[in-house]
């Protein structure tokens, strides 16, 4: 019997939300467990193409200590913890199913054009998700 999907919402333009979603993804997948991370209004922001050499993710809300998110990146880095480079590598890598939403894309003024080249995206809507997490899955906002 195949292991039930696991669908993470990433939400907000919070680094420590999004680095965090993209923790569950990357671990549920190594165990063996289908995931499906659905990126939709200020969180698509992470998956913004290169400006000026540097991520879309270095523009999300920093953290509650006040560290931008390169800041906390470097920060975790230097603690041993995987950065969001890695971890969205690590997602790549075992194949966790990325999404980006529709209705989130044309709420943030943003094009799929203006995304990340290097990670396999797909576009869809709650629809689609929800269609992901049927017969015994879960889907879970971070």
């Amino acid at each position: 019997m195949p292991a039930d999907r696991l669908c993470l919402i990433a939400l907000a333009a919070d680094y420590d939300r999004v680095h965090y979603a993209l923790s569950m993804a990357s671990c549920a997948a190594a165990v063996g467990r289908p995931v499906t991370l659905f990126f939709t209004m200020g969180a698509l922001r992470a998956l913004e193409r290169d400006a000026g050499g540097a991520p879309g993710w270095t523009r999300l809300a920093p953290a509650p200590n006040g560290q931008s998110a390169a800041e906390r990146d470097g920060a975790h880095e230097a603690a041993g913890i995987a950065t969001f480079e890695e971890l969205l590598a690590a997602c790549v890598e075992l194949e966790v199913a990325i999404m980006v939403c529709e209705m989130g894309l044309k709420a943030e003024g943003l094009t799929r054009d203006a995304l990340r080249a290097d990670v396999p995206l797909a576009e869809g809507g709650l629809v689609t998700l929800y269609a992901e997490a049927k017969d015994g899955g879960q889907i879970v906002v971070v």
